[in-house]
């Protein structure tokens, strides 16, 4: 059975730099009946179980390690048996969240995570935090861009770990080279296309930061 891709919207708070912000995060659950991947698990580990319907979690895929991407990791990890992934260099993030405790595993750029026969491609892309990724998907059309991408343009650079620059960057090497049909299933609102952001390019450099 091919793989789907499941939506849950969870609210809670975002918290860093001494500032605490009320949010809606996409959780997004990719594969069949039978297994799936979630990718961000946000604010709330039973309705997330509850998403799963019975099927086998076989990861937990962090986007990056902000806290409203990361909080109910840990509590859907134990209920389920699952493993923690996340890119390295986010490690001092998820110890503001979860001190004491590590990922299960590493992720990487080019890493291919294959579920429900699907694979998804790993790319790095920094910015919004120095280990943010966004997941390819080819076969579903779709790439998922945790905060890197939004509908309307990058992700916000504005706080610590952040850098406007290397987020242009990672999303004009690595994003816009995507086909232009590809689904943008973002971090937090609704989806775009590679084809309707990839427009706009120039307006976020010039915007400097």
């Amino acid at each position: 059975m091919a793989a789907r891709i499941d939506h849950l919207v969870t609210s809670g708070t975002f918290s860093l730099d001494g500032g605490t912000w009320d949010v809606d995060n996409n959780v997004w659950i990719v594969g069949n009946d039978d297994e799936a991947i979630v990718i961000d698990a946000a604010h709330d580990a039973d309705a997330i179980f509850e998403a799963l319907a019975g099927r086998t979690l076989r990861a937990i895929i962090c986007t990056h390690a902000h806290n409203d991407h990361i909080d109910a990791a840990p509590a859907l990890a134990a209920r389920t048996g699952a493993r923690i992934h996340l890119h390295p260099a986010d490690l001092p993030l998820w110890k503001m969240t979860h001190p004491g405790t590590v990922p299960d595993a590493d992720l990487a750029d080019g890493q291919v995570l294959t579920i429900a026969g699907t694979d998804l491609t790993v790319l790095h892309t920094p910015g919004h935090a120095p280990g943010a990724v966004c997941l390819h998907a080819p076969d579903l059309g779709t790439v998922f861009t945790g905060d890197t991408l939004f509908q309307g343009g990058p992700g916000a650079t504005g706080r610590s770990f952040s850098d406007f620059p290397t987020i242009v960057a990672s999303i004009r090497d690595r994003l816009l080279t995507l086909p232009p049909e590809t689904v943008v299933r973002t971090g937090h609102g609704d989806p775009t296309t590679i084809g309707a952001e990839a427009p706009h390019l120039d307006e976020w450099l010039k915007r400097g930061h």
